[in-house]
């Protein structure tokens, strides 16, 4: 089993920035891919990126592509996603996710654990 804790939301203007973190806890962190997510009041839950448990693969939405970096300190058994230059379409719950194995996926069907979200408001 696998825990995930969210940290790092806020309110932030555009153009500004936010660093999310996702701590884990129960099992191997470094052989788990993890993903972030995020779901918009009355949307579907979209996927954002993703990293390989070798972190030598990552995924981006063409979305946030050039704008949002994931990343993992496995160490720490924490995973974080970089957010600059946040547009209020950004605006969102982000979810971080692990996956039992360490290929990074775009789907949110192939994770096996979630987090609770964290709430990041875009202000125009």
């Amino acid at each position: 089993q696998v825990q995930l804790v969210e940290s790092g939301g806020g309110l932030v203007q555009a153009g500004g920035s936010l660093r999310l973190s996702c701590a884990a806890s129960g099992r191997t962190f470094s052989s788990s891919a993890m993903g972030w997510f995020r779901q918009a009041p009355g949307k579907a839950r979209d996927f954002v990126a993703a990293i390989s448990g070798t972190s030598d693969l990552t995924v981006y939405a063409d979305s946030v592509k050039g704008r949002f970096t994931i990343s993992r300190d496995d160490a720490k058994n924490t995973a974080y996603l970089q957010l600059n230059s946040l547009k209020p379409e950004d605006t969102a719950v982000y979810y971080c996710a692990a996956r039992a194995v360490q290929y990074a996926m775009r789907y949110d069907y192939a994770y096996d654990y979630w987090g609770q979200g964290t709430q990041v408001t875009v202000s125009s």
